[in-house]
């Protein structure tokens, strides 16, 4: 594969996961407003560490098996996708188990959801509205 590895790898992770969106209808992408508060703080601070990381000397990247497409701070462009694709991934198993799962002794939400902590007040989410 060769300079297409990383992306290869990012691609398969993220088809790993993005069946979830319809199939379980768990809304990670329509809620692109709560998707991008998760992923900015994740892509600027780990883009930062890597960027230091690389300067120092502490950290490089194999040039045969990324795109050679080097953003400032010498950070390829692969490891960015990393930072975002990965948190999206994550995003989506946890909003798919959460989907289909309830833990023991934990009552129902009328939603048919467990909480995660992160709702508002009397625990259930505002409806999500249909962006079409």
């Amino acid at each position: 594969m060769g300079r297409l590895t990383y992306l290869a790898v990012l691609t398969g992770c993220l088809l790993a996961a993005i069946w979830l969106e319809p199939v379980l209808r768990v809304n990670v992408l329509r809620r692109w407003r709560r998707l991008l508060l998760t992923l900015v703080p994740v892509v600027v601070v780990f883009a930062a560490w890597d960027a230091a990381a690389i300067a120092a000397g502490h950290w490089d990247f194999d040039p045969a098996q990324t795109t050679g497409i080097l953003l400032p701070g010498r950070l390829p462009l692969d490891e960015l996708l990393f930072f975002v694709v990965v948190p999206i991934c994550t995003v989506l198993g946890f909003e798919a188990v959460r989907a289909v799962r309830t833990p023991p002794g934990q009552p129902r939400r009328p939603d048919g959801r467990w909480s995660a902590g992160d709702e508002p007040a009397g625990g259930v989410p505002a409806p999500v509205r249909d962006a079409r």
